[in-house]
């Protein structure tokens, strides 16, 4: 599976952005989906992950509220709508695919996921 993300970008705090990775090379609707991040410095960290039919999502605490991950299986594509930006989200933005199931701590887990995307820049200023 190979998964290309793209949608990053610079935007002023309190502005918008939504991510977008694209999967090929396998059956997109048989994976979880999550989005990471990793900022300059610091371990990589869980943002938001859907489950394979949408009908489960989870986020992290820094993020919710103000992220929102969906996904298109007809178009192998998962979303990460991020209004409200601030500062603290600039961070290169990974997404990922697995077989994921359970709850909250098991889809937040890096280990979880197989394959991952090449990443996308968000900076965010103030």
């Amino acid at each position: 599976v190979q998964l290309q993300a793209s949608g990053g970008g610079l935007v002023q705090a309190g502005g918008s952005l939504r991510l977008s990775c694209v999967a090929s090379g396998g059956t997109f609707s048989s994976y979880a989906m999550g989005w990471f991040r990793q900022a300059p410095g610091k371990e990589r960290e869980f943002v938001a992950a859907i489950n394979w039919s949408g009908g489960s999502t989870y986020y992290a605490g820094s993020v919710k509220g103000r992220f929102t991950i969906s996904r298109d299986n007809a178009k192998n594509t998962v979303y990460l709508q991020m209004n409200s930006l601030i500062p603290e989200d600039t961070a290169v933005y990974y997404c990922a695919a697995g077989y994921v199931s359970g709850g909250m701590p098991i889809f937040a887990r890096p280990q979880a996921y197989n394959y991952w995307g090449q990443g996308t820049q968000v900076t965010v200023s103030s």
